[in-house]
């Protein structure tokens, strides 16, 4: 029986732990980069897992830094890599294909569907965390849920992911999901950055705990200006207790900053600020943390061009 195949777009280290798990459940797996330290370790080595005990498993996957033609794609990059991945995507994504978009941040959707048509772009959000190791390999930071909206072109992706023991639900409103998971990081992601540290040691600075809520407070308020309802009564909680159950996670902000890799702010916190000011609804946190992140991220720039 032929085997069932996957593009996974990305490399980094949640495309490396959907990799890993798909292809364990017998899926043939492609993955789409442009990272040659990465695509080089993969083809090599295959996607490695790394689980809590620190043993190493390696599951078979080919790497790719041109487009082939494909059914199937979910797309694990970063939120500034989506327009290129697009294009790529438009050269070899079938034409009763989908792309599931599990990304982080606000507008990867509509980038997709103005290249390749809303009726093949399908949008999902991730509470599963991932660290990247090295090259290929991949820690997990806990089960998560996989939540992806009700597509008729989804059947057979879901089938996939839950036979690959992912937990899988299927939701009718998917932007209240996104406005959640988006209220959690804006809170979250850049003040790890910032501070550089742990987000459960957020909680154990009195500035830092009040600021997480009044962060989350603002997209709440901005979700609830669109009619968006959100999965949690009090958003400064929610953002307290899911740094409470990751507290020893590195955040990607944080790990981007920490490599010298563009970071997702203009996604999370730039997207909130330029939408409340579309809307008129007051973002100033929103807007002080992305400009202090993007701040950041430049001086490190400066810094290595005078090195």
């Amino acid at each position: 029986m032929k085997k069932e195949a996957i593009l996974i777009v990305g490399t980094g280290a949640l495309a490396t732990l959907f990799a890993a798990r798909l292809s364990a459940a017998g899926v043939n797996i492609t993955m789409l980069g442009s990272w040659d330290e990465g695509l080089a370790a993969l083809n090599k080595h295959g996607a490695r897992l790394v689980d809590a005990d620190g043993n190493e498993k390696a599951y078979p996957v080919r790497a790719v830094r041109e487009c082939e033609k494909a059914q199937y794609a979910i797309v694990l990059v970063k939120s500034w890599q989506t327009e290129n991945v697009a294009k790529k995507l438009k050269k070899c994504l079938t034409e009763n294909g989908v792309v599931l978009t599990l990304q982080n941040g606000l507008g990867n959707g509509e980038i997709l569907a103005k290249h390749l048509g809303a009726e093949r772009v399908a949008q999902g959000v991730i509470t599963t965390g991932a660290s990247l190791f090295g090259a290929g390999i991949a820690r997990m930071g806990g089960e998560g849920l996989v939540s992806v909206e009700t597509h008729p072109r989804l059947g057979a992706v879901n089938a996939i992911l839950t036979e690959a023991a992912f937990h899988l639900e299927s939701v009718p409103d998917v932007q209240s999901l996104i406005w959640s998971k988006l209220a959690i990081n804006a809170a979250i992601n850049p003040l790890t950055a910032l501070l550089d540290i742990p987000n459960g040691d957020l909680l154990k600075i009195l500035e830092a705990k009040k600021m997480m809520g009044e962060l989350a407070c603002e997209a709440a308020s901005l979700a609830l200006a669109q009619n968006i309802s959100l999965s949690f009564d009090d958003p400064g909680r929610a953002a307290e207790n899911i740094a409470r159950k990751t507290s020893s996670n590195i955040s990607s902000m944080l790990q981007d900053l920490r490599r010298g890799a563009p970071t997702e702010i203009d996604a999370i916190c730039g997207a909130i600020a330029q939408i409340g000011e579309t809307l008129d609804v007051a973002t100033p946190l929103n807007k002080f943390c992305a400009e202090l992140v993007r701040a950041k991220v430049n001086r490190g720039k400066i810094w290595e061009i005078k090195i």
